[in-house]
C-alpha cells in the first residue's frame, strides 16, 4: 500500500499540510512515523476523503480554529488605536521612529512564537501556565493592568470605528457606536467566533489600505531607507515616551495571551497534546513559526507605511498633533486627496472589526484561566458564562468610555505606555517558561528566540524605567 508524505498529500489531494496535522492530532487519520518523517497510508487518505460531505465539513470547521492565529494576531496588532498611535508618532517625529518597524519584527516574532509554543506544548494558556508554576500573586496584578489596558483599547477602537462610519455614511457617531458594539457582542458571544474567523481573515486585507495610502502620498523613499538604516535617537522625554508607546502597541500583552490560548481552544485538543508523537509536534511547531512570522512581518509593514504617510503628509505640513484616528483621516483629506482619505477611513473600520474580538477575548482568557473558569470561544454561553460575561462587560465599558467625558484616544497613548511597563514583566515569565525543560520537554525555545526575547525584554524594561525616572 502506498504511503504519502504531508507535502504529497497537499499536492495530490489538495489537503493543506496543517490540516493533515490537525486530522492526525484528532485521531481522524492514523500516520506512520519513520525516523523524523511523517507518512500517511493511502487507505487512510481515501477513508477520510470518502467520509460524508457533512462530516468532512465539520472537520473543516474545527480545523479553522487551528489555522492562522499568527496572521490574525499580527493583523489585530494594527488596530484603530494602534493606527492612531503610529500616526501620532509620524506626525510628531516624522520618519525618526520608522526604524522600529524593522528592528521590532524579530522581537515580536520571538515573543509570539514563544507564546504559541507554550500553548501547543503544554496545552495551557499563559495565565494557566504562569499560575501553575509561579503562583497567583504576580498574575493578579498583571491581569488587572491587562484588563484595564484592553478595555481602554476597546473603547478607543469602538470610537474610531464609529467615527469612520460617520465619515463615510449618514449614520451618526452615537448610533454607529451602538450598532457596532451590539454586532460585535452578538457575534462573539452568541455566534461562534470560529464560524466567522474566515471573514476576519479576509478583513486582514484591509491592512493593505495603509500600504496603498503610503504610495499614494508619494513619499521620498530615499529618506525612508536612510531613516531605517541610520536611526537618529533623541534622549528626550517625548521621544522616549513615543518609543515606549510604539513598543507597547506592537509588543502588546493582549497578543501574548490571545495567541497562546488560541492554540489550546478546546479541551479535547488539550487532552490530546500530551499523546502526540514528538515528530508531529515538531512539524506543528514548524508550521506555527511560518504563520507567526508572516503575521508579524505584515503588522510591521503596515506600521511602517502609516508612519510614512503621517510623516509625508502631516509632519511636513506642520501638523504634529493627532488625537484620534478620525483626526488623521480628516487631516489627510485636503493634503493627500479623496482617495487616500477613503482608503484610510475604511481601513479603520476593517481592522477594528478584526481587533476588538481579539482584545475582549484576550481579557476573558486571562481572567478565566486565573479564576479556573471554563473558557473558549467554541463553547456556548451557558457552558462558559463567566468567560462570556467578561467579553460583554469589556465591550460595554469600552463603549461607555466614548460618552462619559473620557477621551479614549488620549487615554490610549498612556495605555500604550502602560503596556510598555507590563510587557517586560510578562516577557520575563514567558521566556523563562519557554526555555525550561521541565515544562517544555524537548520543545524549548531555539537560541535565536531566546536571544531576541532577551533583547526585547531588556529594551522594553530599560525604556520603561528610564521614562518613569524622567517624570521625576
Amino acid at each position: 500500500m502506498r504511503k504519502y508524505s504531508l507535502k504529497e498529500i497537499e499536492r495530490f489531494f489538495g489537503i493543506p499540510l496543517r490540516k493533515t496535522l490537525f486530522l492526525i492530532k484528532k485521531g481522524i487519520i492514523t500516520p506512520i512515523i519513520e525516523g523524523s518523517r511523517i507518512f500517511v497510508p493511502e487507505a487512510e487518505v481515501k477513508k477520510y476523503l470518502l467520509k460524508a460531505k457533512k462530516e468532512k465539513k465539520g472537520h473543516h470547521k474545527s480545523y479553522l480554529k487551528s489555522l492562522g492565529p499568527g496572521l490574525i494576531t499580527g493583523a489585530a496588532d494594527d488596530d484603530p488605536s494602534g493606527i492612531a498611535t503610529y500616526t501620532q508618532v509620524g506626525a510628531q517625529f516624522g520618519l525618526s521612529l520608522s526604524f522600529l518597524a524593522v528592528y521590532l519584527t524579530p522581537m515580536m516574532a520571538a515573543v509570539q512564537e514563544t507564546s504559541a509554543r507554550i500553548g501547543i506544548v503544554t496545552g495551557k494558556g499563559l495565565s494557566g501556565i504562569i499560575k501553575k508554576y509561579y503562583g497567583k500573586k504576580i498574575l493578579v496584578l498583571l491581569i488587572t493592568l491587562l484588563v484595564i489596558a484592553n478595555t481602554v483599547n476597546i473603547g478607543a477602537d469602538i470610537g474610531a470605528m464609529a467615527a469612520a462610519v460617520e465619515l463615510v455614511s449618514p449614520i451618526s457617531y452615537f448610533w454607529g457606536a451602538i450598532i457596532l458594539t451590539l454586532i460585535m457582542i452578538l457575534l462573539e458571544v452568541f455566534y461562534s467566533y470560529r464560524k466567522y474567523v474566515k471573514y476576519l481573515k479576509i478583513l486582514t486585507l484591509s491592512l493593505f489600505a495603509y500600504v496603498i495610502c503610503g504610495f499614494v502620498v508619494r513619499p521620498e523613499f530615499f529618506d525612508v531607507i536612510r531613516s531605517i538604516t541610520i536611526p537618529k535617537v533623541t534622549l528626550s522625554t517625548d521621544f522616549l515616551a513615543a518609543i515606549v508607546a510604539v513598543m507597547g502597541t506592537t509588543i502588546s500583552p493582549y497578543l501574548f495571551f490571545w495567541q497562546a490560548s488560541e492554540e489550546v481552544e478546546e479541551v479535547e485538543d488539550r487532552k490530546m497534546i500530551a499523546k502526540n508523537h514528538p515528530i508531529i509536534t515538531s512539524r506543528e511547531l514548524k508550521e506555527m513559526k511560518k504563520d507567526t512570522w508572516g503575521g508579524m512581518v505584515i503588522a510591521n509593514i503596515v506600521f511602517l507605511f502609516i508612519v510614512i504617510t503621517a510623516a509625508s503628509v502631516l509632519h511636513i505640513n506642520g501638523i504634529t498633533t493627532i488625537e484620534t484616528a478620525k483626526d488623521a483621516a480628516l487631516a489627510l483629506r485636503p493634503l493627500a486627496g479623496e482617495f487616500a482619505y477613503y482608503i484610510f477611513t475604511i481601513g479603520i473600520l476593517g481592522v477594528g472589526l478584526l481587533a476588538v474580538p481579539v482584545l475582549a477575548g484576550s481579557s476573558a482568557y486571562a481572567i478565566s484561566e486565573l479564576a479556573g473558569w471554563k473558557e473558549g470561544l467554541s463553547k456556548k454561553y451557558i457552558e462558559a458564562r463567566g468567560f462570556y460575561i467578561v467579553i460583554i462587560i469589556s465591550m460595554f465599558v469600552g463603549f461607555l468610555f466614548n460618552f462619559i467625558g473620557v477621551n479614549p484616544m488620549k487615554a490610549l497613548y498612556y495605555t500604550a505606555i502602560l503596556n510598555g511597563l507590563i510587557s517586560p514583566i510578562l516577557m520575563y515569565f514567558i521566556f523563562r517558561i519557554g526555555r525550561t525543560e521541565k515544562i517544555m520537554g524537548k520543545f524549548t525555545n531555539p537560541r535565536w528566540v531566546n536571544f531576541w526575547g532577551t533583547i526585547a525584554t531588556i529594551l522594553m524594561g530599560g525604556a520603561a524605567i528610564f521614562l518613569a525616572l524622567s517624570f521625576f
